[in-house]
C-alpha cells in the first residue's frame, strides 16, 4: 500500500468522523435549547419575543460548531493539505 493510499484512507475516515462527532453535539445541544426555550416560554408568556429571539441566536452559534465540522471535513476530502507532502516525500 502506498503512502498515498494510505493518506487518502485517513482523510476519508477522520471525514467521516469529524461529521459524525461534530453533529452530534450541536444536535443535542439545539435539541436542549429549544425544550429550555419552550418551558420558559410556557412559565412566562410576556417574556415570549425576548426568549425566541436569544434562542435564535443561540442556535446560530450552535450551528456554526457543525458548519467548521463540515467545512473541514471537505477541506480533507476535496483540498487535503497533506496531498503536497506525500508527493514531496515520495520524489525523495
Amino acid at each position: 500500500m502506498e503512502m498515498k493510499d494510505i493518506v487518502s484512507l485517513a482523510s476519508i475516515i477522520i471525514a467521516g468522523l469529524t461529521i459524525a462527532i461534530g453533529s452530534i453535539g450541536p444536535a443535542l445541544g439545539e435539541g436542549r435549547a429549544l425544550a429550555q426555550a419552550l418551558s420558559s416560554i410556557a412559565q412566562q408568556p410576556d417574556e415570549a419575543s425576548t426568549i425566541t429571539r436569544t434562542l435564535f441566536v443561540g442556535l446560530a452559534m450552535i450551528e456554526s460548531v457543525a458548519i467548521y465540522c463540515f467545512v473541514i471535513s471537505v477541506i480533507l476530502i476535496f483540498a487535503n493539505p497533506f496531498w503536497n507532502h506525500v508527493v514531496s516525500q515520495a520524489g525523495k
